[in-house]
């Protein structure tokens, strides 16, 4: 088969019988399948300048080798090189999400570009596709946020226990293990779990602990208290409130010595450990001390 078939083939100029000897060559197919992918992928943009200057970089540095290739096998592995590049950066750009991270002790505001806001709590993470933000208004979470969205927009919030849809309003999702609450404080939210939907008008709450499911009130117009640098809890078993003091303040609770089953119902201070500490323990009738970075708690009738 004559070398020059390939460019010919490409370029249509192939005559009908020089068309039927390429086809029954055994390069035919690979480069058919290189050339329809290729027709299908754009490829990424290219900074002439910058490539030439970094193969003079390289000739200096470098002792050139020469191989000799057959045409068609030169092709074949220039094409192969290109079109993994292409492939690999369509599907890398087409995946990209914007995710934020928070720390122990630390809070973050993000603005999406449909200009609502979310503020996320204390070692929480989130995550978006803001490039493809109005096709695809889906956000993922895992910790706490509380949401402010722009009226008139929609978006879902999913988490691993459940998922909440909106639409111009305010409210809180709280997404750790074991642990999962929403709060509406204007508007109207919509909490699917299981398969199951409820929702949830201004003023009310969603809580699941081990997947029970129960309901409580909120302030209507308010905001959740760890905005106001306060963690407030009605009812909750004590081990969450130790894992959000812990969250809070980055200090390792030992809880082995006491029930952290039990219902605890306050506030604590999220900036003085201090006051926190007192806050806790004093209504349970426990106790506290410190070693290092890490605080014991333990009965008051413990030796």
């Amino acid at each position: 088969m004559q070398e020059n078939y390939l460019a010919k083939w490409l370029n249509g100029e192939l005559t009908e019988a020089e068309l039927k000897v390429f086809k029954e060559s055994e390069e035919y197919a690979t480069y058919k399948k290189i050339r329809d992918v290729s027709e299908k992928l754009q490829s990424p943009d290219f900074n002439m300048e910058e490539a030439w200057e970094s193969i003079d970089k390289r000739r200096v540095q470098e002792t050139p080798k020469v191989i000799t290739l057959a045409p068609f096998k030169t092709f074949l592995k220039i094409a192969a090189v290109i079109t993994v590049l292409i492939v690999g950066s369509y599907f890398y750009l087409s995946t990209l999400n914007e995710t934020v991270i928070t720390d122990l002790a630390e809070n973050k505001e993000i603005i999406l570009p449909d200009n609502s806001e979310i503020i996320l709590n204390a070692e929480s993470k989130l995550s978006y596709d803001e490039k493809n933000w109005d096709k695809k208004r889906n956000i993922g979470l895992n910790g706490e946020a509380f949401f402010k969205v722009a009226k008139g927009k929609k978006f879902t919030v999913t988490t691993e226990q459940g998922s909440v849809t909106v639409l111009g309003t305010q409210f809180n999702v709280e997404n750790r293990e074991g642990f999962f609450e929403v709060s509406c404080f204007e508007g109207l939210v919509s909490v699917t779990m299981n398969g199951q939907e409820t929702k949830l008008s201004a003023g009310h709450s969603l809580i699941a602990i081990n997947g029970s499911i129960t309901k409580s009130e909120v302030t209507k117009n308010g905001q959740p208290s760890w905005l106001n640098n306060e963690s407030s809890f009605k009812s909750i078993p004590l081990k969450y409130v130790l894992a959000e003091f812990q969250r809070q303040h980055n200090i390792t609770v030992d809880a082995s010595q006491i029930d952290d089953n039990q219902l605890f119902t306050g506030t604590f201070s999220n900036t003085d450990t201090d006051l926190a500490l007192k806050s806790i323990s004093t209504p349970l009738r426990i106790k506290y001390k410190f070693k290092g970075n890490k605080v014991l708690f333990y009965e008051e009738n413990a030796p």
